[in-house]
């Protein structure tokens, strides 16, 4: 007989709450009263471990149970306080019997990929250019390091779209993971900075092949009427992604070398491949994957619009991390505060999308929301510019959170909605490969033009409000209603 989640759950949280009551009870008297620091840190070690079998436990009852968000998140609180495992575990108890387990929602395991493939590139934000000069690259090599990885990511985007339309998203997935987690563990192999290059050639371009099939696969997945909300949730994993990337890595990179920074990367990618293989391999795929798709890919105003909103977006993100480290520093604040400001629009734009605000998204039009977004952030870019108050900086940046929620799951229903399933890898290749280039072109043509602080700030603005006038040029001339068709219905039948 097999143990059922909840029950798996009381047992782990039931021994993490005896760890730390251990922990903080009798280990830590022991520490400062009687100078014995090793029950600390063995009560340390073994807390440490329960806890991580235990906030497992709580995934799999997320994915097998399907129970409220809101029943996880507590569960991961009450660990951080004494005796709320206990009282948890009361509650538990008596929701077990009522409480059974679901099929596995593999959209989830998606999800799981589409983090992996941000996470991935976030990582290596904080340690790629110092890794590089550590294994004697000049800076020159090293700028070219870094943006290498972009560059090839782009020919694998495109490749991607192209190759999932003809041979399915799974098998793309496939290449997709094996070749990142192969790519990753070579850097355990670089001794110098040519072969650091070849590998972030390698790198870029297996990498590439993730996206577009991943979120072709879930916009599959998804019901018409739900692209919208669903778009969003992907964008939260992306949002965390940004968040929680940066930070490991850095703090991990302090601890051990950056290649096992990233070989630790690899692992989880070939945890994602082994779940690829068990729980998709055997669903059937839908038709369109089956065959050879004939249908040629139309470049139609959707899509425009789509690619459009891609690029200016990531344009907007690479001239935020290129311009707003220096500009905080010109404004004699430390160099940490820059990224506090980044994380705080990291954490509006997920609270949106995992919130019940998502359901914006299946009620207006995505033209609509476009619109907005690309107006918030060119409002947010001018605003920083002409901001040096440090409580004004930190609202600006909670504004460009709320474009950003605002804009990507606009772009992402609106190629959706101007795709046809036989296309929509494709467009997804060209889709993410504007991703790309964005961020490149963002922080190379200020450079270019030496614009720095507010001059490089406005410029941005002045380029996103324009496209922001196209958007609602288009909008306004196709006579499109601001509320979904659907949702039209369901008011008029009410």
């Amino acid at each position: 007989m097999s143990l059922h989640p909840i029950r798996f759950l009381r047992i782990m949280g039931l021994l993490d709450g005896i760890s730390l009551i251990t922990l903080l009870l009798i280990s830590m008297p022991l520490k400062y009263f009687a100078d014995l620091p090793q029950f600390v840190t063995v009560n340390g070690s073994v807390h440490g471990g329960i806890f991580m079998v235990y906030f497992l436990a709580i995934v799999i009852v997320q994915l097998r149970i399907q129970w409220h968000i809101g029943w996880s998140l507590l569960s991961v609180l009450v660990a951080f306080i004494p005796f709320g495992n206990f009282l948890l575990d009361y509650r538990l108890k008596k929701m077990q019997p009522t409480l059974h387990t679901k099929p596995f929602p593999k959209q989830w395991l998606v999800y799981a990929i589409i983090f992996f493939s941000f996470f991935d590139l976030f990582v290596q934000l904080p340690i790629m250019s110092t890794y590089s000069l550590s294994v004697g690259a000049t800076t020159f090599i090293a700028g070219i390091v870094v943006g290498l990885y972009s560059f090839m990511n782009t020919f694998g985007n495109i490749f991607s779209g192209i190759f999932t339309d003809k041979i399915g998203a799974f098998r793309i997935l496939l290449f997709g993971l094996l070749t990142s987690a192969i790519s990753l563990l070579c850097y355990q192999l670089v001794d110098n900075a040519t072969a650091l290059l070849i590998v972030r050639c390698i790198h870029g371009f297996s990498s590439g092949f993730i996206t577009p099939a991943a979120f072709t696969l879930l916009a599959n997945m998804r019901a018409a009427n739900e692209q919208g909300s669903g778009s969003a949730v992907t964008g939260s994993f992306v949002g965390i992604a940004a968040i929680v990337g940066p930070a490991s890595s850095g703090i991990l990179a302090s601890k051990i070398s950056v290649p096992n920074v990233l070989s630790i990367v690899a692992l989880y990618g070939i945890v994602l491949l082994v779940g690829l293989v068990l729980f998709l391999r055997k669903s059937p795929l839908p038709k369109r994957e089956k065959q050879q798709a004939k249908e040629k890919l139309n470049w139609n105003s959707g899509i425009l619009k789509a690619f459009g909103g891609a690029f200016f977006l990531m344009f907007s993100q690479g001239v935020l991390a290129y311009l707003l480290p220096i500009y905080v520093q010109d404004l004699g604040y430390d160099s940490r505060v820059s990224g506090t400001l980044l994380s705080v629009f990291g954490i509006v734009a997920v609270l949106i999308f995992i919130l019940p605000t998502n359901k914006i998204f299946d009620y207006l039009n995505p033209q609509v929301t476009l619109f907005a977004g690309v107006l918030l952030l060119g409002l947010a870019q001018i605003g920083i510019g002409l901001t040096s108050e440090m409580t004004l900086l930190y609202a600006i940046l909670a504004l460009y959170g709320i474009g950003f929620a605002f804009l990507f799951p606009s772009i992402n229903a609106i190629l959706i909605e101007a795709t046809t399933e036989q296309t929509r890898g494709k467009a997804y290749g060209y889709f993410y490969a504007f991703f790309s280039i964005g961020v490149v072109a963002g922080s190379s043509l200020l450079g270019a033009l030496d614009l720095v602080g507010t001059s490089g700030f406005v410029f941005t603005g002045t380029l996103l409000f324009s496209f922001c006038m196209v958007v609602l040029y288009s909008f306004m001339k196709s006579g499109a209603a601001f509320v979904k068709v659907q949702h039209k219905e369901k008011m008029h039948h009410s």
